[in-house]
C-alpha cells in the first residue's frame, strides 16, 4: 500500500503539559514523507478526513471535569465510532495500559468496551503485554527520552539521595516510599529524598506533606513539573526510586534511565528485560511492598556497581515512526479489505 496517509492522534496541539512521548511521536511522523499527523479536536474528528485514528488513553475520551462535559464528551465518543466505522476508517490503539481505569462509572466502563471492540490494531510498547487471541498487532518499544532532555542543564549528583519524578497517584505507592525512607534515614545517616510531581488529589498531597514531617531531609514539590525540574531531580538524585504497586509501561523508567540515573522498580517480567537490555547496574528491582531494606540494599549495589553507558535497543524515533506507518497502513488494510503491506519484525 502506498500514497499520502493522514492519521489522526487522539491528543490535541500539544501543551508544556503533553507527555513528550506523544509530541516526539506527532514530530517524528511528520519527518516521515508521505505522512501527515492531525491534532484532535472534535470537530476534525467527526467532519475532518483522516486515513487512520490513534488512540493512547481512550478513558479520555469519555470522561471529564464536569457531568455535562462527561456527557457531552460520551455522545460524541459513539458518534465518533459509528462514523469510524460507516468511513471504514481504522481504530488503531496503542496498549499503554493493560486493565481498565480504576473508579470510573458503568456508562465509562461500556463506552471503553465497545471501543474496544471496534479496535483494528494494537500496538505494544513490550514484550510482555497480552492481547486476544487473533489481534493484529505491532511491538514498537517505547522510545527513549535523549534528545528530549538534552538542552537541560543537569544538576550535581547529592550523594545519598533518592529521587522520585512523575504524576502521583495511590497506584504509585510515593506514600510508601516515604514511609520507607523514614526507616532507613533513622538508621543511615546522610540520607535524602526528593519527590516531584502533581497529586491526583488535595487529599494525597495532603497525605504526603504529613508523612514527609518538618524535617529538610524530605524535599517535596507537589506540582506539575516542567521539564527542566525533572532533569534537576532526576540527575540530582543518587538512585531514582519509582515505588509502583503495578508497573507495566514506564515513561518515567526511561526518562531516568535516558538522563544516565540508575533506577530502582518493582520486580516483573517487563523490568526484568529493561534490565537485560540497558546493561548491568542500571535497573534494580525490589519485590512486595517497597521498604527501608529495599532502599538501602538498592543504594549499596548502586555504589558498588560498574556500569557502563546505558544501550538502548529499538529505542530510536526514526525507527519507531516509521515502524508506526507499517502499523496504520496494515490496519487500513484490513479495514479496507486490501492486501497488506510487509511489515518488519519490531525485534
Amino acid at each position: 500500500m502506498s500514497g499520502h496517509l493522514t492519521v489522526l492522534q487522539q491528543f490535541p496541539v500539544p501543551r508544556p503539559t503533553t507527555n513528550p512521548y506523544l509530541v516526539m511521536l506527532a514530530d517524528h511522523l511528520r519527518a516521515v514523507p508521505g505522512v501527515s499527523v492531525q491534532n484532535f479536536s472534535w470537530r476534525g474528528a467527526l467532519l475532518g478526513r483522516y486515513d487512520a485514528f490513534h488512540i493512547h488513553w481512550p478513558e479520555i475520551l469519555v470522561s471529564g471535569h464536569t457531568p455535562l462535559k462527561q456527557f457531552l464528551r460520551q455522545c460524541l465518543t459513539v458518534l465518533l465510532v459509528i462514523r469510524l466505522a460507516i468511513t471504514r476508517t481504522p481504530i488503531v490503539r496503542t496498549v499503554h495500559n493493560v486493565e481498565l481505569p480504576q473508579g470510573i462509572s458503568r456508562v465509562e466502563v461500556a463506552l471503553l468496551r465497545f471501543i474496544d471492540r471496534r479496535t483494528d490494531f494494537r500496538i505494544t510498547l513490550n514484550e510482555t503485554t497480552t492481547l486476544p487471541e487473533n489481534q493484529p498487532s505491532l511491538l514498537i518499544p517505547h522510545g527513549h527520552y535523549r534528545e528530549w532532555f538534552a538542552r537541560h542543564p543537569r544538576a550535581a549528583q547529592q550523594d545519598g539521595r533518592f529521587g522520585y519524578f512523575g504524576l502521583i497517584r495511590r497506584y504509585k505507592g510515593v506514600e510508601t516510599l516515604i514511609e520507607a525512607f523514614r526507616s532507613a534515614a533513622a538508621t543511615t545517616r546522610g540520607l535524602s529524598l526528593r519527590v516531584g510531581g502533581k497529586p491526583s488529589t488535595t487529599e494525597l498531597a495532603d497525605t504526603l506533606t504529613a508523612l514527609a514531617g518538618e524535617g529538610d531531609d524530605v524535599l517535596l514539590d507537589l506540582h506539575f513539573l516542567g521539564d527542566d525540574e525533572l532533569v534537576d531531580i532526576a540527575t540530582s538524585s543518587e538512585l531514582v526510586v519509582l515505588p509502583y504497586r503495578f508497573m507495566h509501561n514506564s515513561g518515567s523508567t526511561l526518562a531516568a534511565l535516558s538522563l544516565d540515573r540508575p533506577v530502582l522498580v518493582p520486580d516483573n517480567a517487563v523490568n526484568r528485560l529493561l534490565e537485560a537490555e540497558v546493561g548491568p547496574g542500571w535497573v534494580h528491582r525490589f519485590s512486595g511492598e517497597l521498604d527501608a531494606e529495599a532502599l538501602l540494599s538498592a543504594m549499596e549495589h548502586v555504589r558498588a556497581s560498574a556500569r557502563g553507558p546505558v544501550t538502548f535497543i529499538d529505542r530510536d524515533w526514526d525507527l519507531g515512526a516509521a515502524r508506526h506507518v507499517e502499523a496504520y497502513r496494515r490496519a487500513i488494510a484490513a479495514r479496507r479489505g486490501t492486501p497488506a503491506p510487509t511489515v518488519g519484525a519490531a525485534r
